[in-house]
């Protein structure tokens, strides 16, 4: 079980050095990757700080010049994953304007960037749980795609897509609950289920959740049934 992690504040727990130079911000760099191999590797509580140094080629005290505690380096590391997960799942302006289509490239891509970086994911959920304050930083990076998706939805509601009535921020983070929990049950737990299925029966429930009817233009024929 993880250790609990003591913080004062998220600003605490993600310190970030002034790596002005170009070779300040590589040996930064290689010092996040090589926290990010650790940990996923090994767990948070059997890394030490002399592990992070070896894989990164850099003394301890270098490793003091970037990051104040294995703490912070661990609070950045999952800052840096969420980031990675949503730039992953981005669906972009390239693909089809059909509101059905991106929710289905959303969570196909949502699920393969989960599947990219499961462990990790869970590993700053265990912290959370034992510490409330690193809890709220797991909040705030999450908000990234709560954020977007409640921005879609509330486009699909101006558009007339989408049903009027429901609060767009709530929907995001129950339906992105949905398919995060999925995301879980599927990859970490060993649920059967082939990849098209699944993204096709999560954008199912997403889009009749939403009210993505017939009334929609863009609605599949066999989706309106």
């Amino acid at each position: 079980m993880t250790r609990v992690l003591s913080c004062a504040s998220v600003a605490d727990v993600i310190v970030k050095s002034p790596a002005s130079t170009s070779r300040g911000r590589r040996t930064r760099a290689a010092l996040l990757q090589a926290g990010h191999e650790a940990f996923e590797e090994h767990g948070y509580d059997a890394v030490r700080i002399d592990d992070v140094c070896v894989r990164a080629g850099v003394s301890h005290g270098t490793f003091y010049t970037y990051f104040g505690s294995k703490e912070a380096l661990f609070g950045e590391v999952a800052e840096a994953v969420v980031g990675e997960m949503f730039a992953a799942s981005v669906v972009g302006t390239a693909a089809s304007a059909d509101p059905y289509a991106r929710i289905e490239a959303a969570n196909r891509l949502y699920l393969r960037a989960w599947a990219a970086n499961s462990r990790l994911v869970r590993m700053f959920e265990q912290a959370a749980t034992g510490d409330g304050r690193f809890g709220r930083l797991l909040l705030e990076l999450r908000e990234v795609f709560v954020r977007r998706g409640a921005d879609g939805l509330r486009r699909l509601q101006e558009e007339g897509l989408a049903d009027p009535a429901l609060d767009p921020r709530l929907t995001a983070i129950m339906l992105g609950g949905m398919v995060e929990h999925f995301a879980h049950v599927w990859l970490d737990l060993g649920e059967q289920a082939a990849e098209e299925t699944a993204v096709d029966h999560l954008t199912r429930l997403w889009a009749r959740a939403i009210g993505l009817t017939d009334a929609s233009p863009w609605v599949r024929p066999e989706e309106g049934a």
